[in-house]
This record gives C-alpha cells, sequence and structure tokens, in this order.
C-alpha cells in the first residue's frame, strides 16, 4: 500500500530512510493499541451513519485478525510502511477492498498514533503501580521478619547511631508507597482519550468523541482538540519521571546493598545464582544486577530527559519531532520496569547475617545515646555531648536489641508502623489491579478477546 499521505509521487530513498527511522520496529509495541482504537473509531463511523453495519463487521474482523496474528509475532512492519497504522491499514485492503479505505476517514495519523501510544502508556503507568507496589509489600514483609534485628545506622556512610534491618527496609517501602501514589496521579492524567481531535483541529464530522473513549474504557474525552495534540511528548514525559522516582530510590537500594554485601561488612549475603563472574579472577562473585539497576536508573531519566529536550520549543499543532519521543518513551518504560523485577528478585532473595550486624553495632554508635542517658543526672546537651566525644571508652554497654525497641516514636525502631504501612501497600496493589483489569475489561467487549499490550 502507498503512504497514507500519498498523493501520485515517490519520495527519495535516503528521505524514507532518514524520515523513518526505526519508527516501524517500535510500532511493534502499538499493533494491538491501534487495532483498539481503530475499532473504537470504526463503530464511530457507524454511529456517524459513515460506515454501514456489514463495513463495520468486516473491518472489526480484519483488526481482531490483526491482532491474532501479533500474538503470534506474524504481524511485521516494514520500512516501506513506515508506521503499524500504514500497515494495519494495507491489511485490512488487501483483504477486504475499497472497505479498509474507510478506517481513516475523520482521522489523522497524529490522532491515530497518539491514541494508541496513550492506550499503552494508561495501561503500562498501571502496571508499573502495580509492580512497584508489589515490591513495596516484599519490603514491610522482609522489615517485618527482621524488624528487631539491630542494624548499624549511618551517615556520611561512618558509623551514627543504632538502627535495625526492620527501619532500613521499610524506609524503601514506605517510599515506594508514595511513588506508586505517584505514578497512579499519573495515571488519570493518561486516561483521557485524543481520538478525534485529528491534525490538532478536529474535523467537520460529526463524530461521537465520548462515545468512542467509553469504547476503549477511557475515563473522558481530552477536551481541546488542541491541547490533545501539545500534550504529546509531555504525557510521556511525565511519565518517564514518575518513573524515574522509583528508580533513584532503587538505585540507592542497590548501592546499599552492594555495600552491606561486601565480605569486609557482610551485613547480607546475595545467592551464588544472581551473582556473574570475573572472566580471569575465579573468586569472584559480581552483584552485576545491583550495579546496572544504578546504571539503568540513569537510563531512565535520560529518556524523560531526552522527550523534554526534543519538545521544550516546539510550536502548537502537530510537528514530527514528536515522533522521535517513541523511543526514549519505550526504552525508559521498559528499563524502568526491568528494574523493578530485578529488584524484587535481589530482595526476596537476600540472606541477613544476624551476627555481622551486632559485630557491626561498636561501642561509639551509642554516643548519642549516652549523652542522653547522662542528661537524666543533670548538666546540658552540649558539656555532655563534649565530654563523651573526648572520651568514647566511657560509653556504657548497650544491649542492641533492647535500645532498638526502647525508640518508641512513630516511625523509630521499636514502632515502626508495619501494619499500616504494609495495608497502604496492599491497597495501592489493589488500586492497579482494578484498573487493569478495567482495561482488559474493555478491550475484551471491543474485540471479543483477552488482551494485555504490557506483559503483566
Amino acid at each position: 500500500m502507498a503512504k497514507l499521505w500519498d498523493k501520485g509521487y515517490s519520495i527519495d530513498s535516503f528521505m524514507e530512510e532518514f524520515t523513518v527511522g526505526n519508527d516501524y520496529l517500535l510500532d511493534q509495541n502499538l499493533i494491538k493499541a491501534d487495532c483498539i482504537a481503530s475499532i473504537a473509531h470504526a463503530r464511530t463511523l457507524h454511529k456517524a451513519l459513515i460506515l454501514s453495519a456489514e463495513e463495520l463487521s468486516v473491518i472489526e474482523s480484519a483488526l481482531r485478525a490483526v491482532i491474532d496474528l501479533d500474538s503470534q509475532n506474524l504481524f511485521t512492519i516494514t520500512i516501506q510502511d513506515e508506521d503499524c497504522h500504514t500497515a494495519i491499514e494495507s491489511f485490512i485492503t488487501k483483504r477486504h477492498g475499497d472497505v479498509g479505505k474507510k478506517i481513516h476517514t475523520g482521522r489523522s495519523r497524529n490522532d491515530q498514533v497518539q491514541t494508541a501510544l496513550r492506550l499503552w502508556m494508561r495501561e503500562f503507568s498501571a502496571v508499573m503501580a502495580c509492580e512497584s507496589a508489589a515490591l513495596a509489600e516484599r519490603l514491610f514483609k522482609f522489615a517485618k521478619t527482621y524488624e528487631m534485628v539491630p542494624m548499624p545506622g549511618r551517615t556520611h556512610m561512618q558509623l551514627a547511631m543504632p538502627s535495625s534491618v526492620g527501619l532500613w527496609a521499610a524506609a524503601y517501602a514506605e517510599e515506594l508507597n508514595d511513588l506508586v501514589r505517584h505514578v497512579l496521579s499519573i495515571n488519570e492524567l493518561l486516561d483521557q482519550s485524543p481520538l478525534g481531535s485529528a491534525a490538532s483541529y478536529g474535523t467537520p464530522l460529526p463524530l461521537d468523541r465520548q462515545f468512542s473513549a467509553k469504547q476503549m474504557g477511557f475515563s473522558k474525552v481530552q477536551n481541546n482538540v488542541l491541547y490533545a495534540n501539545n500534550s504529546r511528548g509531555k504525557f510521556e514525559a511525565l511519565l518517564l519521571d514518575g518513573c524515574d522516582y522509583i528508580g533513584l530510590t532503587l538505585s540507592k537500594l542497590a548501592q546499599d546493598l552492594m555495600f552491606f554485601t561486601l565480605d569486609e561488612l557482610g551485613y547480607f549475603t546475595l545467592p551464588r545464582q544472581l551473582c556473574t563472574g570475573s572472566s580471569i579472577m575465579p573468586q569472584k562473585r559480581n552483584p552485576d544486577g545491583l550495579e546496572l539497576t544504578r546504571s539503568r536508573s540513569a537510563v531512565v531519566s535520560s529518556c524523560s530527559q531526552r522527550i523534554k529536550s526534543i519538545i521544550r520549543s516546539l510550536p502548537s499543532g502537530y510537528n514530527r519531532d514528536f515522533q522521535d519521543t517513541k523511543e526514549p518513551l519505550f526504552t525508559g518504560a521498559k528499563t524502568a520496569l526491568q528494574i523493578v523485577r530485578i529488584m524484587d528478585l535481589m530482595v526476596s532473595n537476600l540472606t541477613v547475617n544476624q551476627e555481622r550486624l551486632l559485630q557491626g553495632c561498636r561501642k561509639e554508635i551509642y554516643a548519642t545515646d549516652e549523652v542522653l542517658k547522662r542528661l537524666s543526672s543533670g548538666g546540658s546537651f552540649r558539656d555532655l555531648y563534649k565530654s563523651v566525644g573526648t572520651d568514647l571508652e566511657s560509653i556504657s554497654a548497650y544491649d542492641p536489641v533492647e535500645t532498638i525497641r526502647s525508640r518508641t516514636s512513630s516511625g523509630t525502631t521499636g514502632n515502626l508502623g508495619l501494619a499500616d504501612q504494609s495495608d497502604a501497600a496492599a491497597k495501592l496493589k489493589r488500586e492497579s489491579l482494578r484498573l487493569l483489569n478495567q482495561y482488559v475489561s474493555a478491550y475484551r467487549k471491543l474485540t471479543e478477546m483477552d488482551l494485555a499490550l504490557v506483559v503483566w
């Protein structure tokens, strides 16, 4: 089939290579999403009396066939197609003739791309929230198991004050809870349909945008058709920013684990199956999963920044620059999800070495406790601080477990509030799953097939 924009002339081969780039390969991610949106659009055309019932039936059947082929990895897109949208329309036209040429009525490739991306991003955000909440649940469970295991607290990477494995693990879990809430708030923004905005200015056809949105399971229409276009790239960057914060958190967790699993400390141990080796040093067991989590969190950050750099100074209305936001979107999003999954695997296989943790709680870690203890006999904090600081050998013997148990202010080692926080993680996971099941239900009504646009 000719290009969707064909006007009877051929484009220069290098110009085609340059303008298409790898877009046709990236669009393998969007085949199912485009079919879903195309069925919704076809039904809207039928509602507007532009397609007959028979034509609608033919188009829906053809689009279901594309979905089935894609599920078997048998639907291919070539550089001549440019993208999945042309390839799908070409498939329908080759099978069913002129009826295939009617599917694009009232639609621009711009809102077609936007809608497929929006469907994919909406589902991805819910998957990201769900799996991040599941990791938070795992960390809370880990925190509960080792709630009263003493652990050296550190500032400036030096020994600081008594802490616990429970406090350390729950800190990351609570942070993930907040970041999952943030991703779910982004999901609300993504849950609005741009279909019907065409090339930024709508069309004179009586297309019911609310109807098409409902068909796809969107909660509402993105109202202003120019804004619908102008949000392209920005919504992608918002999603990646949400992923970036999770990546930053897990990069810090990975760094902690690299430090705490050093032989010199030995607080935790990773199993051999999660470590790689050296090609020259036979003794090495390298935490490459943790190191790559650290580096790939930077990939997520860079993808978000790349999109923002592309869209920063674009004039309103469609610009071809938007095409170049696809690659960083898919790269950044998939990398972020991989990070969550690998850290879940790491935490679930972590061994806690309680004896080494106790050995790490050396006498000087109780210096502040000693100052506060002596206050009960009189004197000022500043004088006692100096007294203890200049004579660390005078610090009393402290029971490590009793020390962390005696801290009872909210959120401290003896009062972590794990039950409430863990319940919050479970609730966030349930909300994410509810959204995912809601999308699957909408897709099923449209396609009569059980579909997921993102692997979960």
